[in-house]
């Protein structure tokens, strides 16, 4: 199995998430060599959303980190996190909830993202003692968030500079539409993405106005990233890794640190197998594979279902019910949000359980 052997898989209920602490911990020493250092990191907590990993990078040096919900940044503050921030365009009740945030913890340092005007003023509103720190969201590629960079970017900088409450805190430069497997070619697009952002931190500092920070890329153009000076990387499924990011990036030197656990529920015909490893436990927004099974390299899945993914093999007859498949999955970060709790296995046998905190909208706030 790839060796994920867990000598104890018969008390853990199926389907479930494993967490192996021994890759994990492997993983994160590779991304702080990788970057070059702690301080040159921005991970982002999407993909674990557990407490428990940011303490451990906590332990490492890191300092910064990155959010997609409240509910992860207020998780990662409880556990003493002293910057974080908030990648996700804040509009209707959640820039209440975002300042409510700010109130609750006052030693750490929260910033978030503005890529309109109208987003800079209802953010601008608010009764705190101190400006909140925001980042221009850079639209360099993937036409999902941010202004292009040039004159209009240029304009919501000086539009922060004119909005009491406020404070220009920086660029931030998400290309997650590169996914090249090829790395000459990942590389250039990576740079050719980039380009532009050099260019609008060279005009705005020609200008006056300085620029504290640059927070760039995900995971694929993280390597490429760490090699510019001065970048905070933001990183996020390296932590854990999955079975899309190995088939595509193979020169990225992470190791599987998650599995699912399921069980043979059913063998309906000599060559079908029904799993426990429904939409529920498997993230199903990407087409088939969702999942690679491990010794089950010629399964083909044939339907998923709310509780069933089924699928046919040659080797079924080899399977009988109640039979334990692990399983890697192709997207972790929105399968780990499927899942209340980790089992974690540490030297073979199961050590703990992590509550998934973060998978929920909302905490305290």
């Amino acid at each position: 199995m790839d060796g994920f052997t867990v000598t104890d898989l018969a008390q853990i209920p199926s389907p479930s998430l494993l967490v192996f602490q021994e890759r994990v911990e492997e993983n994160l020493r590779r991304m702080v060599a990788m970057a070059g250092g702690p301080d040159r990191l921005r991970p982002h907590v999407k993909t674990h959303k557990l407490a428990p990993l940011v303490r451990q990078q906590l332990d490492l040096g890191i300092t910064r980190f990155k959010c997609a919900t409240i509910a992860e940044a207020e998780m990662t503050a409880t556990v003493g996190a002293p910057d974080i921030l908030l990648a996700y365009p804040l509009v209707g009740p959640n820039v209440r909830r975002f300042h409510a945030l700010v109130r609750a913890f006052p030693r750490t340092r929260f910033s978030t993202l503005i890529d309109s005007p109208s987003a800079i003023r209802e953010l601008g509103h608010h009764d705190l003692s101190q400006p909140i720190d925001v980042l221009v969201d850079l639209d360099i590629g993937q036409h999902r968030t941010g202004v292009t960079p040039g004159p209009a970017a240029v304009e919501l900088v000086h539009i922060v500079q004119r909005t009491t409450g406020l404070r220009f805190d920086g660029l931030h430069a998400y290309d997650g539409h590169i996914h090249d497997s090829d790395t000459t070619a990942r590389r250039n697009a990576c740079d050719a993405a980039f380009e532009p952002v050099e260019r609008l931190r060279h005009d705005l500092e020609r200008a006056g106005v300085a620029v504290p920070r640059i927070v760039a890329g995900g995971t694929p153009t993280f390597p490429i990233h760490a090699q510019r000076p001065g970048i905070e990387c933001s990183p996020g499924t390296c932590v854990l890794w999955d079975a899309g990011y190995a088939a595509k990036m193979p020169d990225l030197d992470f190791l599987t640190a998650a599995v699912l656990l399921s069980r043979v529920v059913s063998r309906p015909t000599p060559t079908r197998l029904c799993l426990d490893l429904g939409h529920k436990a498997v993230a199903s927004e990407m087409p088939h594979p969702r999942v690679r099974l491990l010794d089950l390299p010629q399964a083909t899945p044939v339907g998923h279902n709310e509780e069933h993914l089924v699928i046919e093999t040659p080797d079924a007859e080899n399977w009988p019910v109640g039979s334990t498949v692990l399983g890697i999955p192709w997207h972790i970060c929105p399968t780990v949000a499927l899942h209340s709790e980790a089992w974690v296995v540490k030297q073979g046998r199961v050590a703990d359980r992590w509550r998934i905190e973060a998978r929920a909208r909302q905490l305290s706030i």
